[in-house]
């Protein structure tokens, strides 16, 4: 690419890791991505080899460098979030593997903690529920479970982090152990109100305050990155350089994506189609208390003001397309999925409830597990993908209801991000089912992006959010992204969209714990 100044933002996915060059008008000029192994070495585990990411988040950065290395002026993170880490911090060498935020193994010993009845506490501080789904958990997990741990960790001698932290320890030599707000509130220890680790929570979850890292607002100058082009001369044979860029945005993926949507005034809401499915509605300064299952959670924030958010999580979205393909094997890929769905009329009555690792909001039911429904004997192949592909839209529009319910606020557009938005079939069905209109971005890597919109600022590449939504406007009405960004737009009355969303409610009753 030329020598021209752009961003490097880091995306670090739960399957893969994805790297991009975005340049002074916002745009991704270059792309490298590179996919890692999904360990599961019992059911309801699920572990990543630390590695293992930093190896591909090597690899998606070097696929972005062609001859000409460009003028890089910051660097931003974002990551899979709740994944937990820890690691010698002499050594640098992690202790255990990662253990991914869709890991069950800690469901019992929330169960356990629940019954002390301290739920409400860490709700208020926190704004998260008591679930497996969550860091705190995992941590002591690794602690009681690898030989010698905790004694290490009370003396200092460990550090944990969530992949952004890991990222950013490698990335600085072991310099820098630093996390972000967003991040940090992901971990049921850190106090959403006064913007701290929370000496409570940390006794309650049998946590050692030695090993957490400082905390700092999303737009922050993180360190400097410390890269030697031997470095990369020995590993990938390219004359690439990385040292002394300095990192100054990080923020987990969904809180990214939020930015990267510029979703960033109160009432703005964002859908990420991923591995997962993830709602983030703005609440701006205002911390919502939710009745509905929801969680309220840290949004990015350009200094030490917090902003918030309610957050609603879908655990199975992306992945019940991968589970057709490598599970059930009835597709080859996910491009084939939009053609097949739209070939017939409806679902013929089957639905797909994917509730694989248990279902996330607004239920929380660790138990549940996933089934296929109203089949009959002329149930087909095609009606199986297309209530797979349906089951997305519809805890979807579980979720946004659940917002609209805590916060009263009327949502009229709902804009949209991540791969699965490319299926034209599947944001139609959304827009139908929610009855708003759906907005799909000329660039729908909103997460990538949202790193680099916050490393940008942060570094001065751009002035403020209106200099970015100037340029997202003129993303959209370009010639060369006619076929992406997109409005869709309610195609069935109300009638026929109730009858729908009761006929998903008790298909979901049906795999309830």
């Amino acid at each position: 690419m030329p020598n021209t100044a752009c961003i490097l933002a880091i995306d670090q996915g739960t399957t893969g890791t994805t790297a991009l060059f975005v340049d002074t008008q916002g745009s991704i000029v270059a792309r490298g991505y590179q996919e890692f192994t999904q360990y599961y070495p019992h059911p309801g585990w699920v572990e990543h080899d630390p590695e293992e990411i930093w190896n591909a988040t090597l690899q998606a950065i070097d696929a972005l460098f062609g001859e000409t290395a460009p003028n890089i002026i910051a660097l931003g993170i974002t990551n899979q979030r709740e994944t937990t880490l820890i690691w010698d911090r002499q050594t640098g060498k992690p202790i255990y593997p990662a253990i991914v935020w869709q890991c069950r193994r800690t469901a019992d010993r929330c169960t356990s903690l629940e019954k002390q009845g301290i739920a409400g506490e860490i709700k208020t501080k926190t704004g998260l529920v008591l679930d497996a789904y969550f860091s705190a958990t995992k941590i002591a997990w690794i602690l009681d479970n690898v030989n010698g741990a905790r004694e290490q960790a009370e003396r200092g001698e460990l550090a944990f982090g969530t992949v952004d932290t890991w990222l950013l320890w490698k990335l600085t030599d072991g310099a820098v152990h630093k996390t972000d707000y967003t991040n940090a509130s992901r971990t049921l220890l850190f106090n959403i109100n006064n913007l701290s680790w929370d000496d409570t929570l940390l006794e309650i979850f049998n946590v050692p305050k030695a090993i957490l890292p400082e905390v700092y607002p999303s737009a922050s100058n993180f360190g400097t990155a410390s890269f030697y082009r031997n470095f990369w001369l020995e590993t990938f044979g390219k004359n690439i350089c990385l040292d002394g860029i300095p990192i100054t945005g990080i923020a987990g993926d969904q809180q990214a994506a939020l930015f990267g949507q510029l979703c960033t005034q109160p009432g703005m809401v964002k859908n990420t189609y991923g591995t997962g499915c993830f709602l983030m509605l703005n609440t701006g300064a205002e911390k919502i208390e939710t009745e509905t299952g929801l969680l309220t959670t840290l949004a990015c924030s350009l200094d030490e003001n917090p902003v918030y958010a309610l957050e609603g999580s879908v655990f199975v979205a992306g992945a019940a397309i991968q589970w057709l393909r490598d599970g059930i094997q009835i597709i080859e890929n996910a491009v084939e999925t939009e053609e097949i769905a739209s070939s017939i009329p409806d679902s013929g009555g089957v639905f797909v409830v994917p509730a694989f690792t248990g279902l996330g909001a607004p239920y929380w039911d660790a138990e549940a597990r996933g089934a296929i429904l109203g089949l009959t004997r002329g149930s087909t192949r095609a009606q199986i993908i297309r209530a797979t592909l349906e089951s997305i839209a519809y805890q979807s529009a579980d979720v946004v209801t659940a917002m609209l319910t805590d916060t009263k606020m009327a949502v009229d557009r709902l804009r949209v991000d991540g791969g699965a938005t490319a299926n034209d079939f599947l944001m139609q069905f959304q827009a139908d089912i929610l009855g708003i209109d759906i907005e799909r971005p000329a660039q729908i890597e909103s997460t990538g992006l949202g790193a680099a919109y916050l490393a940008g600022i942060t570094s001065g590449m751009w002035n403020d959010i209106d200099q970015l939504e100037a340029y997202r406007s003129e993303q959209a009405t370009s010639d060369d992204n006619v076929s992406t960004a997109r409005v869709f737009s309610p195609q069935i009355d109300t009638n026929e969209r109730n009858q729908k969303l009761a006929q998903w409610k008790k298909a979901v009753e049906r795999v309830m714990d």
